[in-house]
């Protein structure tokens, strides 16, 4: 349970930074509208506000872009598959730091439960232990034994439920983030293929 908290810490600390300082939604539309007015030192302005990985991706992309706009040796195609190259290259540097430690909250998941039995196993094991004895049953030892047995199960299942529980928030978060970067991508490559034709 303590390595959920702490994975679960780190990934939302980790996932509010590649957000950056803003509202992820304005600064694309806000990228978006200086591109459409042709004003890229707004738009870097922008990122630059806004920090991030969106902000790095889209940064890079608009450096490719002003780079593409004075390069005279390439065909337009190939300009826009430069900008969508550096693109793709960013977000390929981004994404894994986003993913970090998703997969040891999926490891954990099942993990917890399996730990949860083992310890519900070994309380009953004492419990029947308890009652095994001859005579009188040690009522004691017997208690403990089915409280070992039932925290343990308990842990078990809030550990289980807490990880598949972050895991998938912090999954959808990263799914957002990355359809926010292939939105804005899409958009500096379509502003550059329609206004520099």
């Amino acid at each position: 349970m303590l390595m959920v908290i702490v994975f679960s810490i780190e990934r939302l600390l980790s996932i509010m930074k590649a957000k950056g300082k803003g509202n992820t939604t304005n600064f694309v539309r806000k990228v978006q509208y200086h591109l459409s007015a042709g004003d890229l030192d707004a738009a870097e302005s922008e990122c630059d506000k806004q920090r991030g990985s969106i902000a790095n991706v889209v940064k890079n992309g608009l450096k490719k872009y002003r780079e593409m706009l004075s390069n005279t040796d390439l065909t337009h195609e190939q300009k826009v598959l430069a900008i969508q190259k550096e693109i793709e290259e960013s977000t390929s540097l981004e994404l894994p730091m986003l993913q970090r430690n998703l997969p040891f909250l999926a490891t954990i998941s099942p993990l917890g439960t399996l730990g949860g039995l083992i310890g519900t196993v070994l309380g009953m094991i004492r419990a029947f232990a308890a009652m095994g004895q001859s005579g009188a049953a040690d009522s004691v030892a017997l208690s403990i034994g089915m409280s070992e047995a039932l925290v343990n199960t308990a842990t078990g299942i809030i550990t289980s439920a807490l990880a598949i529980i972050f895991y998938n928030i912090f999954s959808a978060q990263i799914d957002s983030l990355t359809y926010l970067i292939d939105e804005i991508g899409y958009s500096i490559t379509n502003t550059f293929d329609s206004k520099q034709k």
